[in-house]
């Protein structure tokens, strides 16, 4: 998964971890005029094709009713705030302390967590934390899993709603980065303690006050977002720059998006997956 798999971090959940991969791993820069890899995808109906002034926001207002809709709503800042969690954290080693509910990375270096989950080496299973009654966790710390349970109910997500299920621990990011983006995080953690690895959320000015409006970010991060992840490009894009404050219009099958005289521009072909982004 690239700079996403710096982010696991090597240690216990209760004693001192060793050096946690941190550090930002540059991803496929896309130069001007460069065209970025076809990635075949599945794409939802309607997508908007046509000629407009200004393109339409998606609609914030409906329930997401599937994991690729969330994904396509919240991957691309998400993603993005990974980059300033990794800046803050560098190759510092990571220790939770539960009864403080907070996570530490070296000296004076502390965030409070929600805990989303626990994924097994051995079984190569998930279980959701609020399900995992045997781990003592308040329900404080686990109001986050709680939340999502819920939305799954209502929503039809398995992937939220079934306590445990076959996993990757590639999959932890698909929940690290929903769940970033759905409680406005500052950034999510995969804590690696060897016979499996706990995946928690952060909350934190510190983390928060680092965030780069990084114009050229965009390049290196939705490329990178898309190739990992099944998505309508064109819809997750929009939702990556509005997230942004950027303005987007829209030629046909083209997307222009501005911001502080800084401009990004975003082609697509007819089944809207990205083929060219030039910032």
């Amino acid at each position: 998964m690239g700079f996403l798999n710096k982010l696991f971090g090597k240690g216990t959940k209760t004693g001192q971890g060793t050096e946690a991969e941190a550090k930002v791993e540059q991803g496929p820069t896309v130069e001007q005029g460069a065209k970025v890899e076809q990635v075949t995808i599945g794409v939802e109906p309607g997508a908007k094709v046509g000629q407009v002034t200004s393109a339409e926001k998606p609609d914030d207002s409906l329930p997401y009713l599937t994991e690729q809709e969330l994904i396509e709503r919240f991957g691309g800042i998400a993603f993005d705030k990974q980059y300033d969690f990794a800046t803050i954290i560098g190759n510092n080693n990571w220790n939770i302390d539960m009864s403080k509910e907070e996570i530490s990375f070296g000296t004076n270096i502390d965030f409070p967590i929600q805990v989303l989950g626990t994924f097994s080496h051995s079984s190569e299973t998930w279980l959701w934390a609020w399900a995992n009654t045997k781990s003592g966790l308040s329900e404080h710390i686990t109001q986050q899993a709680l939340q999502l349970k819920k939305y799954g109910e209502d929503q039809g997500i398995d992937l939220f709603s079934n306590s445990s299920f076959d996993f990757s621990k590639d999959e932890m990011h698909r929940i690290g980065l929903i769940a970033s983006g759905m409680f406005d995080a500052s950034a999510y953690y995969i804590a690696d303690y060897g016979q499996g690895a706990m995946l928690v959320t952060i909350k934190s000015d510190l983390v928060d006050h680092q965030r780069q409006d990084d114009h050229l970010r965009i390049l290196s991060v939705f490329p990178q977002l898309i190739s990992q992840f099944e998505m309508n490009h064109k819809i997750a894009l929009q939702w990556y720059l509005e997230e942004k404050g950027y303005k987007i219009s829209e030629e046909g099958a083209r997307l222009i998006a501005t911001k502080g005289g800084e401009t990004i521009t975003a082609e697509f072909d007819e089944l809207s997956r990205l083929t060219n982004l030039k910032g």
